[in-house]
């Protein structure tokens, strides 16, 4: 069977620094018939659930540790029987709304694999200390959370974040990447590489 991707959009709230902003959040699942991967579980376990459907979840990864990205992580894992992963640079503010931790960690480098192919780990700082993207070579996309949208970086100004080195994660790790690389974001459209590359050097 051919590795596929499936996506949803839940919808909730986003809050940090005493503020509350009403979002909504990309869902996507990376695998085939019999087995994925969870990429970020915000909002609603149920329609993460039903996009699963009966496959063998191999890991619930998170992104960041936003909580509009991981607020159901725990519950969707036990339902799945899977781990959350998410990189320890992100404890920080997993901590700020979770009182367990992940269930392991995500290193810069990693490859996870599901459904014949590989999803690598690239550790992108700046959005969040641990905030990381997929890259998914056989694939030709990229999951990038809240590090690269569609019109450039993510947001930065609020507590653990970086502007400047989210625009070096970005420089030094995305950009890198074959220029028609999908963009797949954690909220809002697609993107690619290339079109993200001019955006960036037309600043």
């Amino acid at each position: 069977m051919t590795a596929r991707i499936d996506h949803t959009v839940t919808s909730g709230t986003f809050s940090l620094d005493g503020q509350t902003f009403d979002v909504d959040n990309n869902v996507w699942v990376v695998g085939d018939d019999d087995e994925c991967v969870v990429i970020d579980a915000p909002h609603d376990v149920e329609a993460i659930v039903d996009l699963v459907g009966g496959r063998t979840v191999r890991a619930v990864v998170c992104t960041h540790a936003h909580d509009d990205h991981v607020r159901v992580a725990r519950e969707l894992g036990a339902r799945v029987h899977a781990p959350v992963l998410l990189h320890p640079d992100d404890l920080v503010v997993w901590r700020l709304t979770n009182d367990t931790d992940p269930d392991g960690e995500l290193s810069d480098g990693q490859d996870l694999e599901v459904a014949g192919i590989v999803l690598r780990v690239l550790h992108t700082p700046g959005h969040s200390p641990g905030s990381v993207c997929l890259f998914a070579p056989a694939l030709g996309t990229v999951f990038t959370g809240d590090t690269l949208f569609d019109g450039g970086p993510g947001a930065t100004g609020r507590s653990y974040s970086d502007a400047d080195l989210i625009v070096r994660s970005i420089r030094e790790r995305l950009l890198t990447l074959p220029d028609q690389t999908v963009v797949r974001t954690g909220h809002g459209g697609d993107t690619t590489i290339v079109a993200e590359r001019a955006r960036l050097d037309a600043d």
